[in-house]
């Protein structure tokens, strides 16, 4: 029987390959489970319409992606909190902090789980972030903290 796998199958191949597996084998174990699918015409047009839309979603993304790395090329994100005497924070700046100041200064929506920040900004001063656009996408930016006027 040929099907399409939805899912890489050890032994049998990877996501999307149309492979012919033995009859018993699809119907007891791939189709149950959802790893697999019959490779008739309707399922394949369906199966490419998919990888098609998926792609255009990719390339649509990387555009975006691309246009978000080239207005955070040397950008400065300034952050006032309100600070000790010797420069330490009350609190701490976090990927969040930065996330929403990404968004007020920029308009750039982007997640905090894309801006890596090994552990919280807990002094004054400037630091150097990398923020994620896409996993083959990355940019530092400068976070200047100030102290707060009080």
């Amino acid at each position: 029987m040929r099907v399409i796998l939805l899912a890489d199958v050890t032994g049998i191949g990877k996501r999307g390959e149309v492979v012919s597996v033995a009859d018993g084998h699809a119907r007891n174990y791939l189709l149950p489970r959802g790893l697999a699918c019959e490779a008739t015409e309707a399922n394949l047009r369906r199966w490419e319409a998919e990888q098609e839309a998926t792609r255009r979603r990719a390339e649509r993304e990387a555009a975006q992606a691309k246009a978000a790395a080239s207005r955070l090329d040397g950008f400065s994100l300034t952050v006032k909190v309100k600070a000790g005497d010797e420069g330490r924070l009350f609190g701490s700046v976090t990927a969040k902090d930065i996330a929403a100041g990404l968004k007020e200064v920029l308009g750039l929506d982007i997640e905090r789980r894309r801006i890596d920040l090994r552990e919280p900004i807990k002094t004054v001063g400037r630091h150097r972030v990398t923020v994620r656009l896409s996993p083959a996408l990355a940019r530092e930016i400068t976070v200047i903290v100030e102290p707060q006027d009080q």
